[in-house]
């Protein structure tokens, strides 16, 4: 049963908590080691990198975990009630029909679309506030997250700096993995396509040579799970004579994609990974179904069905997930006079497009734009979720120099086949606007898990 009134501590509490010996230590072993952590991370920002990681005690990661599952049932609850199949909500959400490559508008909605999600959380007075649900295979920072926290804990090992219990989160690499493996029945030694599409924007991509030995330790980790990781473009995908999905001069016996499908650079590698997914030669993880349920007007929908809800479910919406409208013409009036108080967002929108903060856009701007987008459609109006700034030390990727800012962040906790499975946290840095996006700068790190202290 998750705790909906379960007392938060602040963000900062469980670093906090450490004694401030022992922070001291952390902090100058990362300013001594930075590079060594962060080499190969994705990242835009080449003026700051972490000179320690964010904390969390690993009761209140049990109760977040807990919070983001049971939405995550919620959200697709609220799509059930509304549509049946996956053409069905499609229509409903308003999106153009063949423009998700992959979706086939027959597919029954079933629970099986929840085997890879990331919700995108907020603290705001040390409550988390779910702003956002990526629901798909296609979850970015595992490998960057999993690789920073993982680096951190053993440079404190080696230094001795593990005096008291800190751990990694868990490997959000390794679950992705195992919920593959059992997702899609695949047998030991089974060959596992991994596509990516190079012309999609992320860190990296722009050098394929170098972004496959970045991948290596993932292939690693997925021969651990017993597959044969075949990491290649999206456009190398062909058909044999059979229809089966070749990559790489071979049948794979499945398909994980790291791409979004409504994204996806047209070729005729897509078009031969579409047909074979189509006529079902190859199984996917996830179904191309599963992003939709990450539309954000599912917000809408959910706290328009809050008060037919049981008590806790309708508590646990209201708690942690601001209050969102779907933006139609007749809201425009309200949008502009609780500018203060409102964020607007495209409801199919990612990386921060066309996404305004009201407090931080001026009037008129904020006018002509929430008109623009009233008749554009396909926006949503979110109430103003306040990020608590916590104090986080950063070093000068230049001088070298040590600075403590106080910054917002927002966690980001992976479950895999409803496993928890960590946490990426993107973290803001000294002068960082206000939304926490990678293609704005942001920093990513995964959690370090320390006990609570004593009741």
């Amino acid at each position: 049963m998750t705790d909906v009134d379960y007392r938060w501590p602040s963000a900062a509490q469980a670093w906090l908590d450490l004694p401030a010996d022992l922070r001291a230590d952390l902090v100058s072993a990362g300013v001594e080691s930075w590079r060594e952590i962060f080499d190969e991370r994705a990242s835009y920002n080449q003026q700051w990198r972490l000179a320690r990681p964010p904390v969390m005690d690993r009761t209140s990661l049990r109760v977040l975990n807990s919070v983001c599952d049971r939405l995550a049932q919620l959200i697709f609850e609220s799509c059930r009630r509304r549509a049946r199949t996956a053409g069905e909500l499609r229509h409903l959400l308003g999106m153009p029909a063949g423009q998700n490559r992959l979706l086939d508008e027959a597919e029954p909605l079933t629970e099986a679309l929840l085997a890879g999600f990331r919700p995108d959380v907020l603290l705001s007075d040390g409550v988390p506030r779910v702003v956002e649900y990526n629901i798909d295979s296609s979850l970015g920072g595992a490998l960057d997250s999993d690789t920073t926290i993982r680096r951190f804990v053993d440079l404190y090992r080696r230094r001795g700096l593990d005096r008291v219990r800190m751990e990694p989160a868990p490997s959000a690499v390794d679950m992705r993995f195992a919920a593959i493996r059992d997702g899609l029945g695949l047998a030991a030694g089974a060959r596992l396509a991994l596509l990516i599409d190079f012309d999609a924007e992320y860190p990296g991509l722009e050098d394929p040579e170098r972004f496959y030995r970045k991948l290596d330790p993932v292939v690693d980790r997925a021969a651990v799970a017993g597959l044969d990781l075949i990491v290649a473009p999206v456009t190398e995908a062909t058909q044999d004579t059979k229809g089966r999905l070749v990559i790489r001069g071979a049948p794979v016996d499945g398909l994980f994609r790291l791409f979004v499908p409504n994204r996806v650079t047209p070729s005729a590698g897509v078009d031969a990974l579409e047909a074979a997914v189509r006529a079902g030669s190859v199984p996917m993880w996830v179904s191309a179904a599963a992003w939709l349920l990450g539309n954000k007007q599912v917000f809408a929908w959910l706290w328009a069905d809050a008060d037919t809800l049981p008590t806790a479910d309708r508590d646990l919406i209201h708690r942690y997930v601001p209050q969102t409208w779907l933006f139609t013409p007749d809201l425009v009036e309200q949008a502009v006079a609780d500018r203060h108080d409102l964020v607007v967002k495209p409801s199919g929108g990612s990386a921060g497009v066309d996404v305004l903060i009201g407090r931080e856009t001026d009037a008129d701007a904020w006018r002509e734009a929430v008109g623009r987008f009233a008749r554009q459609g396909g926006f949503i109006l979110q109430r103003y979720v306040h990020a608590d700034n916590v104090p986080v030390e950063f070093v000068h990727m230049e001088t070298g120099d040590l600075t403590t800012a106080e910054v917002p962040y927002s966690v980001a906790p992976y479950l895999f086949g409803r496993q928890p499975a960590g946490a990426c946290v993107r973290i803001g840095f000294p002068g960082s606007e206000g939304v926490l996006n990678l293609a704005r700068g942001v920093l990513i790190s995964g959690l370090l898990v320390t006990d609570p202290p004593p009741a």
